[in-house]
């Protein structure tokens, strides 16, 4: 499957997805260390975002996000890419300063047709998001 979305930031990005549907809060909600997301109640609470594709409805919280993402981009645990519903502020800097390929606003209901697992291929040169869906058993 092939989507257009508005890029955000520039580059290309593919690997499997991590998919939220909550808001994520870099700061306290995520182990800079190794991405693993620490926010109780959260979805992906305990997983790691790091090298996946993340896709999640917006950031939230504090600007000192954009410094958590940093810690966690230097140690090699942040996401290789990022698709938000509709990017905020924080999380906008965090890929601009990373060089993290993000897109937003995706033609399609991201939800609807990513699943955790899939191979994502983010285009944010282009605009373009391409979803191959995982190998069920």
């Amino acid at each position: 499957m092939k989507i257009k979305a508005k890029p955000v930031t520039t580059g290309v990005a593919e690997g499997q997805a991590i998919v939220s549907r909550m808001p994520i809060f870099f700061t306290g909600g995520m182990d800079p260390s190794a991405g693993i997301i620490r926010e109780p109640g959260h979805d992906l609470e305990g997983q790691s975002v790091a090298g996946r594709i993340l896709v999640f409805p917006s950031g939230k919280g504090s600007t000192t996000g954009s410094w958590q993402f940093y810690a966690a981009y230097k140690r090699g645990s942040a996401p290789k890419g990022i698709i938000n519903v509709k990017a905020e502020g924080v999380v906008a800097v965090s890929a601009i300063i990373t060089g993290t390929p993000m897109v937003q606003e995706p033609e399609k209901d991201p939800f609807e047709f990513i699943e955790n697992g899939d191979l994502v291929r983010i285009d944010a040169n282009e605009g373009i998001v391409e979803v191959e869906k995982k190998q069920r058993k």
